[in-house]
């Protein structure tokens, strides 16, 4: 090999070592993203962040995996699944009291969607109507707030004289269609639409909402694992997803026909419908209205009050301390 033969491979190895180092400081950063439950609007934040390229404005790669009734996602980021995950506080709470250290970063969902509806043909006009009367629950995590809610009424829940009937509900109406319950429980942007879809009438249903019976807590927060929050370059790449995602959120209040599309695209199930997304979508716009993505100290501790008041069967059985929040995150990304 001549010298000039030698010169020209040296320089093309040195090329091709820069254009490595030029990619390794163009990548994004991967973030993976677990869901609470299967793609629909109630997520459509993060999909508008993905399609309208916001993800990528902050050099990140986003994956975000759908949830669905055999995912929690505390078990998913425990065991290395997801770098965040969307959920309820109740259920992170609990999750953190038995030892996951999971921190809330970020809380798009100001309001609660969760109520439970009743047929008036049952006699329920009121919570005084409840003695006697079965109601439908959620568990996995979403029970807590009704029983706080049942604490505080003074009510059993065992079935026992002068308390109700919990009649453990799948996540379908049925129960309340079929007669099996007096209630059920439902969310303004899900289930309360499958009601009016069945054919019942506003007029023929009283719903008694979370947030004004003061047991309201906060749902479809953002957490992560506290131990994470000690490296620096993870609180910016959080920052950065915190930032990306609430301005999917707010476009996708101000576009809710185009974010159920975005939803739609990337249902990968095909079992959602148009109507209903657009339907959930606006529903859903209502609750992260007034959020700029940054957790109100005083919902959570509104949130904790109420998980403590859950009688015999409280959610936790302690106040978790400030140190499972934090605005570390959402004061980099949003001031």
């Amino acid at each position: 090999m001549n010298k000039k033969n030698r010169s020209n491979l040296a320089a093309l190895g040195l090329g091709a070592l820069g254009l490595a180092a030029a990619g390794t400081a163009n990548a994004a950063d991967d973030v993976t993203l677990q869901l609470k439950w299967v793609t629909q609007a109630q997520f459509a934040g993060y999909y508008v962040a993905q399609d309208q390229g916001f993800y990528g404005e902050e050099d990140l790669n986003v994956t975000i995996k759908p949830g669905g009734p055999d995912i929690a996602p505390a078990q998913v980021i425990a065991g290395g699944g997801a770098d965040v995950v969307v959920d309820w506080m109740p259920s992170a709470m609990a999750s953190r009291e038995k030892g996951l250290d999971l921190v809330n970063i970020a809380q798009p969902f100001k309001s609660s969607g969760m109520m439970l509806t009743c047929r008036k043909d049952t006699g329920v006009n009121s919570p005084e109507d409840f003695p006697g009367k079965t109601l439908g629950v959620w568990f996995s995590g979403n029970e807590y707030p009704f029983l706080s809610w049942m604490n505080k009424l003074g009510l059993a829940t065992d079935g026992s004289d002068g308390g109700v009937t919990v009649l453990k509900q799948g996540f379908n109406v049925d129960p309340l269609l079929q007669g099996q319950a007096a209630c059920i429980s439902t969310m303004t942007y899900n289930e309360y639409g499958q009601v009016l879809d069945a054919g019942l009438t506003p007029e023929e249903l009283v719903v008694f909402k979370y947030e004004d019976q003061g047991v309201a807590t906060l749902e479809d927060g953002l957490y992560v694992r506290g131990d994470n929050l000690d490296d620096p370059e993870f609180v910016d790449k959080m920052a950065r997803f915190v930032r990306a995602s609430m301005k999917g959120w707010k476009w996708a209040e101000q576009n809710p026909e185009e974010a159920a599309l975005i939803v739609l695209d990337n249902d990968a199930s095909g079992a959602q419908t148009e109507a209903h997304q657009v339907f959930m979508m606006k529903e859903v716009a209502k609750l992260t209205a007034g959020s700029d993505g940054a957790l109100d100290p005083a919902d959570f501790e509104r949130t904790i009050e109420s998980l403590l008041s859950g009688g015999s069967d409280p959610v936790i059985t302690q106040h978790p301390g400030d140190d499972a929040w934090t605005h570390a995150v959402s004061d980099k990304a949003l001031n």
